[in-house]
């Protein structure tokens, strides 16, 4: 009877210590494709629920949706917005401010207006087009009160260059609620990871992609990530060229409303959310590596790897904050 216990309290322990099961779910969402791998007791299957933040997202914030509060709202109709829409706009005015105006959610008239954005061209774009425009650019011009945006008639918002980072944190947050201790969750190359790999005992090893204007893809450094997010901007898939052979990003000046001439090619950066992992490295394509630099000195917070073009139209890296080797 003694050896009946002892076994009996011995297949006990062992059951208490079966380790979690490893889920990986994946989709499409945002106009990319979504990864999340998380660790469970239970074998927890979250599709319906990922599924539903993303209705909900997408429903407040995308531009690609007609009906959604940031269609409504871009075309003048009364709408309250939602917590998530409210959250995003917050983070972006702190970001505005903090950048001097590098990030604008409202410079998606011109993303639109150069064919950048879901709206399409404006046939004939001259100086006289631009500089009118522009009239309507700048974050300034848009406020909340209570639920409700309050912005000028012509402002138009665009939370694209941050949301995807936001969904990241969202689908974070919902693991966490359910006491997942150990997961990374990335849309579209924004990423952000708790705990570890606990099939290999070690932490979440993520890539910073080399850049390749011929659309192929491979990695040049992998690096671990510690409870923290990251996210990379790069301008080396969505680029014009002019007749002296001279790429402009996609990322649109803030000042002048023309695509910005540059030779950074990739800026990842690391934060502790998501959202403003997004959203900075949005800004540091428009700043330029020299201010950056600069920002970077007041802003510990952020961690920050750059990829750029020498004079010589050679690679050259710069690791800023403490950005992890490996």
């Amino acid at each position: 009877m003694k050896y009946i216990f002892v076994v009996l309290i011995c297949l006990t322990i062992l059951s208490c210590k079966q380790e979690p099961k490893n889920t990986k779910q994946t989709g499409e969402v945002f106009g990319t494709s979504y990864a999340v791998t998380y660790y469970s007791h239970d074998e927890q299957d979250f599709q319906k629920q990922f599924d539903s933040l993303f209705y909900i997202i997408n429903k407040s914030m995308s531009t690609y949706q007609t009906n959604s509060d940031i269609s409504k709202l871009n075309r003048n109709e009364p709408v309250e917005v939602d917590k998530h829409f409210i959250k995003v706009f917050n983070k972006s005015k702190e970001i505005y401010r903090f950048t001097e105006g590098a990030f604008d959610p409202t410079i998606g008239i011109m993303v639109n207006a150069w064919d950048f954005g879901p709206e399409g061209k404006i046939i004939g774009l001259d100086s006289l087009k631009i500089d009118s425009l522009m009239h309507s650019v700048g974050f300034n011009r848009a406020g909340l009160v209570n639920n409700k945006v309050v912005k000028e008639p012509n402002a138009f918002i665009d939370f694209n260059a941050i949301a995807k980072g936001y969904g990241v944190d969202v689908i974070a947050e919902f693991l966490e609620s359910k006491h997942i201790e150990n997961y990374i969750v990335e849309i579209g190359g924004e990423i952000r990871a708790k705990g570890v790999n606990i099939e290999k005992q070690q932490p979440w090893k993520v890539g910073v992609e080399m850049p390749h204007f011929d659309g192929t893809q491979s990695i040049m450094k992998a690096i671990s990530l510690h409870d923290e997010s990251m996210a990379t901007s790069g301008t080396y898939r969505k680029f014009k060229t002019d007749s002296l052979g001279n790429r402009y990003s996609h990322i649109i000046d803030t000042k002048t409303g023309y695509p910005s001439k540059t030779n950074l090619l990739s800026i990842s950066v690391i934060a502790d959310d998501c959202m403003t992992a997004d959203g900075y490295a949005t800004a540091f394509k428009a700043m330029g590596i020299e201010k950056v630099k600069g920002f970077l000195k007041t802003h510990p917070e952020l961690k920050v790897f750059l990829i750029f073009e020498n004079d010589n139209k050679e690679l050259e890296t710069l690791a800023l904050n403490g950005f992890p080797e490996n």
